[in-house]
């Protein structure tokens, strides 16, 4: 055997460097893959089959009028933009999907970069996000507030 035929084959350094920025691309793609709804207004379901609200996020009196709640848990807020008109949509910004902190004066606020979301429709009122939250389907029956399956 020759000296050259001895020598392991070894990837030199910039194939592996690429194959790591491979790798990293398609770990972000995953994260952020497609959404179902994104954007759109949100779906309210009038449910009539009889469930008794065990699973229910909240009771339709917890949301204030003008405003809403985040329930974390779920990765959704509920909001009330007018009496008796309940929207959902994801509580993660669109912009690098910090979880939304707060609801306050119309809009729903994330804390990481001051991007806003209209209560009504989930449309930016203010950026760095440029789309709009993913609306949410919730059922709203008897009092109580359930996600739609």
């Amino acid at each position: 055997m020759s000296a050259s035929q001895d020598q392991e084959i070894r990837p030199g350094r910039r194939a592996v460097v690429a194959a790591a920025g491979a790798a990293s691309v398609a770990a972000v793609l995953t994260a952020c893959g497609s959404q179902k709804d994104p954007g759109g207004s949100s779906k309210v379901k009038q449910a009539d089959d009889g469930t008794d609200g065990a699973d229910a996020l909240a009771r339709t009196a917890d949301i204030p009028k003008g405003g809403g709640k985040i329930f974390a848990d779920q990765d959704v807020v509920v909001t009330q933009p007018e009496a008796g008109e309940f929207k959902a949509f994801s509580s993660k910004c669109t912009h690098q999907g910090c979880a939304v902190s707060s609801v306050s004066d119309g809009t729903i606020n994330c804390p990481c970069h001051g991007s806003k979301f209209d209560i009504s429709t989930g449309d930016v009122t203010a950026g760095p996000a440029s789309r709009p939250l993913p609306a949410k389907s919730i059922t709203v029956k008897d009092g109580s507030i359930t996600l739609a399956s």
